[in-house]
């Protein structure tokens, strides 16, 4: 991490508080007879020489009442409630703004003991409006130029979720988490159940935007932290794989997220005519975000479908870990409360992730069908260039003995085939005019709507690929010896 940049001697100067706001926070301080502190993360961010995205603002008591009057000052302005039965805090929306007011916390009566009450030092400095000096009661200055993240005194017996909000801003930020800091993590991690499943899914959604979300994971299992959090993952520790991996199921999956990141910094290396349509795919956040959770989990399944058998025989098995895996995620996101648009996204992932490679061992010896080059098209969606991306990452993890040494080249080559086809092919017939409806199936062929009619379009659809059919006279006639041949 690069040491922060020198801070300006004057803070309102640095243009982070909007002159509009500087004159209504005098204003505010005068009405409720409040000093008006700045805190937190926009003091630390300032320090790093980053503008804050919102504003922290600490005040003695009457943090409802400071955010209400504000907006009367303001004379505009949206209020949040963020408060809990322990801690008084709101919001007020300003424009562009959040401005974050909270109250001292657990019968604090100074600055200096309520920054103490925080998560961690670089987030426990202030600033008194007007005033230019640091208030750093723990040292947090040192630690941020140091790159250091130091747990404030009972820190996560206050908040157990704080232990985990660490592992992010590793993630986001690069901070390295003090020897301290991790024993206390590992002492305290069952804590961690503590906390609302919805905050611990913040947590893990910001984890997961970032590129570094390995290494915090890989940390987070040392510490105890990432079993407590999501036990399932545990069940693939010690659980060996044959063929083509060289790790056990837990740490395979922990290298694909790892290989993962190679993928999505660098497509081009990996793929070649379709490197673009990747490209283009990695661009959306929220899918990237979405790859890197499927990566960690796509073996889910395989602890609960493991076969008896002897490894070095190669005869160990995981028949139906996917579908196995994909119903245990589901369970898993439903009790970290992810949303359920979400969970699908990655669980499909997670159900299709070995379909690249069956479709590539077939290719090896045989031509691969339009009838299946179709399949995984309707099957993986929009989210066909995803799907070789993780499967990319799980080849990239997997360096067992038995494993094809062209693999990865060979997952390139499928996919470029399958665009090609998709292309010329598949899409103007799932996206074109449609040549015989379900309206023509009741009117011209006398049948009920039923699973029939989802078997014969679907039938029609594979010989339109093929193009055995491509007119709608063709396509009649098809359907009537189709029904004749049922």
């Amino acid at each position: 991490m690069q040491a922060p940049r020198k801070y300006q001697t004057d803070f309102f100067a640095a243009g982070i508080v909007p002159r509009r706001l500087v004159e209504a926070l005098a204003e505010l301080q005068r009405r409720c007879g409040v000093r008006v502190y700045f805190s937190g993360g926009t003091i630390r961010d300032w320090l790093m020489g980053r503008m804050p995205l919102d504003l922290d603002v600490t005040v003695r008591r009457g943090a409802v009442l400071c955010c209400r009057e504000l907006i009367d000052i303001l004379g505009a302005g949206t209020f949040v409630s963020l408060g809990t039965e322990s801690e008084e805090a709101a919001r007020v929306v300003w424009g562009r703004l959040q401005i974050d007011i909270s109250a001292f916390r657990k019968g604090a009566q100074t600055i200096e003991e309520e920054l103490a009450l925080r998560d961690f030092t670089i987030n426990a400095m202030a600033m008194a409006y007007g005033d230019t000096r640091i208030i750093d009661p723990l040292d947090g200055r040192k630690d941020l130029d140091k790159g250091l993240l130091r747990c404030c005194p009972e820190a996560f017996q206050h908040d157990p979720l704080r232990m985990l909000r660490g592992y992010r801003f590793q993630a986001e930020r690069g901070f390295a988490l003090t020897r301290e800091c991790v024993a206390a993590i590992a002492q305290q991690h069952r804590s961690i159940k503590q906390s609302a499943a919805e905050r611990i899914c913040y947590e893990l959604e910001r984890i997961m935007m970032c590129s570094a979300a390995a290494d915090a994971v890989r940390d987070m299992a040392e510490t105890g932290l990432l079993w407590a959090i999501v036990p399932e993952l545990y069940e693939g520790v010690g659980v060996e794989q044959p063929g083509y991996h060289h790790k056990d199921v837990f740490h395979h999956s922990l290298l694909a997220l790892d290989q993962l990141e190679q993928v999505i910094q660098r497509p081009q290396w990996f793929f070649g005519a379709s490197a673009e349509v990747v490209v283009d795919y990695l661009a959306d956040a929220t899918r990237v975000k979405n790859l890197r959770w499927a990566a960690l989990f796509h073996d889910l399944g395989k602890p609960a479908t493991c076969s008896s058998g002897t490894i070095n025989q190669a005869k160990v098995t995981f028949y139906n870990h996917d579908q196995v895996g994909r119903q245990l995620f589901l369970e898993l996101a439903g009790r970290l409360r992810m949303s359920r648009r979400q969970a699908e996204s990655v669980g499909k992932f997670i159900e299709l992730h070995m379909y690249p490679f069956h479709l590539s061992n077939v290719r090896r010896t045989d031509a691969l069908s339009r009838k299946a080059l179709l399949k995984i098209c309707k099957k993986a969606e929009d989210d066909l260039a995803g799907l070789f991306v993780l499967a990319m990452a799980d080849s990239l993890a997997g360096q067992g003995e038995l494993k094809p040494v062209d693999m990865e080249e060979q997952l390139a080559a499928l996919f470029d085939e399958i665009q090609d086809v998709r292309q010329k092919h598949v899409e103007p017939v799932l996206h074109g005019e449609r040549l015989v409806s379900g309206h023509d199936l009741i009117e011209r062929f006398k049948l009920c709507p039923g699973p029939l009619f989802k078997e014969i379009l679907g039938e029609l659809e594979v010989a339109r690929v093929e193009e055995r059919v491509t007119t709608r006279e063709q396509a009649l006639v098809w359907v009537e010896k189709y029904l004749e041949q049922k």
